[in-house]
């Protein structure tokens, strides 16, 4: 409470009386910001996976409906990548942080997932 503002003497004995009844309670919410009415919400999770999952394979589908043959693998994924950019950028931005960072991450992750899958199909003989 000190850095907020509080004079020393009056935060220790603050932070004392709210130590004394529940320290892990008191840390939780106070530091952490972990409360008892702020859990999960399962329900709200499945469905937004659901709903991000579907829009997230519906966009390289497209594509690949659109698209002329010769040029499908290399325009789905590049498509996908920009896709995997956009949602990143969008499930960044729902939850607090940075749009740049959430999209390079999941580019990434998205784009290495892709690799490793060509390099087996390749390695296996069920890729051109």
């Amino acid at each position: 409470y000190q850095n907020r503002g509080v004079e020393p003497a009056l935060a220790r004995q603050v932070a004392e009386q709210l130590m004394a009844h529940d320290a892990l309670d008191a840390h939780a919410r106070d530091e952490i910001g972990i409360s008892a009415n702020g859990g999960a919400q399962p329900v709200q999770a499945a469905l937004s996976s659901a709903v991000t999952f579907t829009v997230g394979a519906a966009l390289p589908l497209l594509v690949a409906w659109m698209v002329p043959t010769g040029y499908l693998i290399t325009l789905v994924a590049l498509c996908s990548l920009v896709f995997l950019a956009m949602l990143g950028a969008i499930a960044a931005k729902a939850g607090g942080a940075s749009l740049v960072i959430g999209a390079i991450r999941v580019v990434f992750w998205g784009g290495l997932a892709m690799a490793l899958t060509a390099g087996v199909g390749k390695m296996f003989g069920v890729v051109a």
